[in-house]
């Protein structure tokens, strides 16, 4: 492999981490107008692992609108990051495929808000990722929750 193709992956694989990193930034921030313009004009997210619905990147961030409303405090943690270039359907080096674990604390609205999380889930994300003239983009995101954790309370609600 010649420098010149090194450095092309290497900041191909810059491209892509901050991509991943910008989805958990503008989920948390609940910035949607971001949010949208993470994807490319096709891009499709599915959430129906962890209880939630599968639809385009416009349908997918009017429902995080609602059901993040829920959470005024959220922080996804995204790491493991996995990169697979050319794994899409085009396979042409215009494609990857990353798969990243995460973590995500959220809290409740309330008078504890400074609180330990009332609400944490894991898994694992799948992006499939398109090169774009705007550079890249989520072509597709899944998420494969593996586990959660509610708070438990009394019978006295407490």
């Amino acid at each position: 492999m010649t420098q010149r193709v090194e450095l092309a992956t290497v900041l191909d694989r810059l491209a892509v981490d901050e991509l991943v990193t910008d989805y958990a930034v503008t989920v948390d921030d609940g910035d949607w107008a971001a949010y949208r313009a993470l994807f490319a004009p096709d891009g499709r997210a599915d959430y129906r692992a962890a209880g939630g619905e599968e639809g385009g990147a416009e349908e997918i961030a009017r429902w995080l609108t609602r059901t993040m409303e829920l959470f005024p405090m959220r922080q996804h943690l995204i790491v493991n990051r996995r990169v697979r270039f050319g794994r899409l359907d085009r396979d042409v080096g215009d494609t990857a495929l990353v798969r990243a674990d995460y973590i995500n604390p959220m809290r409740f609205p309330g008078p504890d808000e400074g609180g330990a999380p009332d609400f944490v889930c894991g898994g694992r994300y799948a992006f499939g990722l398109v090169r774009t003239p705007v550079g890249w983009r989520m072509h597709r995101v899944t998420v494969h929750e593996k586990w959660r954790r509610a708070p438990r309370r009394s019978a006295t609600g407490v």
